[in-house]
């Protein structure tokens, strides 16, 4: 059997937190008695002085800090066990499984999800990105929600939600930059298209197209003047403002939207909370 409690360590956390016996007491809603027992208790126990008096306060002894520390990530563990049990009593789910186009915009994608947690901290989010239009999507279309370009092939309830704007690019010193603006199919025709794999822009007319399986490889791709091609703004907009890649001045067709849908599975009804609060983040205007 231990020699002590976890009960009793964090009455001495609590002590040394609010630098009394009286504080701690009224944090805990226990006796001034009882913390005092608790913590003689302890330190008779195991048999090293964890508590020295500093003025009115209570403050820890080199061994009492040397123990403290190693003793609060079990206590934190603890308290994550039983809120857990809570949620678990109460009914709320443990776990999300969330499905999003790559073509998401990684910033707002994470500040959603950091919200997300920090209102349901004992909810694990599951999140899969997938490519746009791609197998992949159909495979993981049992999710609770998900944010894909395609609705009529996933069995789900859902609605428009933003457009995502690509845009014919190259690097600064590709050759294309060379020619006389605009620039018609003929003049881009030598020169490969950079291709997203499953993506819907397919190859001009007699045009060669490089296809990649990642949005990074082809804007990588497109950096390294392998060739062009039509990238997410979003995702390459920091290379657009230090003039590392430029926009084509094309005749036509420079910028292209692609529509993402908010899903979320037929089979949830009515919506429980968690999935309805990921739903008001996602339809949410972008914060600045």
């Amino acid at each position: 059997m231990h020699k002590t409690t976890l009960e009793q360590w964090a009455l001495l956390e609590s002590v040394v937190e609010h630098g009394s016996f009286a504080r701690a007491a009224e944090e805990t809603h226990r006796s001034q008695s009882s913390v005092s027992y608790n913590l003689a208790l302890l330190q008779e126990r195991l048999g090293v002085a964890l508590l020295a008096p500093e003025g009115r306060r209570a403050v820890l002894t080199p061994e009492g800090e040397l123990l403290l520390k190693q003793v609060k990530p079990l206590l934190k563990a603890f308290t994550w066990l039983e809120t857990r049990a809570t949620t678990l009593r109460n009914g709320m789910r443990t776990r999300l499984d969330l499905v999003v186009d790559s073509i998401f915009p990684r910033r707002r994608l994470f500040a959603i999800l950091r919200q997300f947690q920090q209102r349901y901290p004992q909810t694990q989010v599951r999140l899969t990105e997938v490519l746009e239009n791609s197998g992949e999507a159909l495979a993981h279309s049992e999710a609770d929600v998900m944010v894909l370009t395609r609705r009529q092939d996933i069995t789900g309830r859902g609605e428009w939600l933003m457009n995502i704007d690509f845009v014919a690019v190259a690097h600064r010193d590709h050759p294309l930059f060379t020619l006389e603006a605009p620039l018609n199919d003929e003049m881009l025709r030598p020169w490969p298209l950079i291709h997203i794999a499953d993506q819907q822009n397919a190859a001009l007319p007699g045009g060669e197209a490089w296809t990649f399986s990642t949005i990074d490889a082809a804007i990588d791709a497109v950096m390294y003047q392998v060739g062009y091609g039509w990238l997410p703004e979003e995702r390459i907009q920091q290379a657009l403002e230090k003039g590392e890649l430029k926009v084509l001045p094309l005749s036509h067709g420079t910028r292209r939207a692609t529509p993402l849908h908010l899903i979320v599975k037929r089979t949830l009804a009515p919506l429980d909370e968690q999935v309805e609060t990921l739903l008001e983040l996602f339809s949410q205007p972008p914060q600045n």
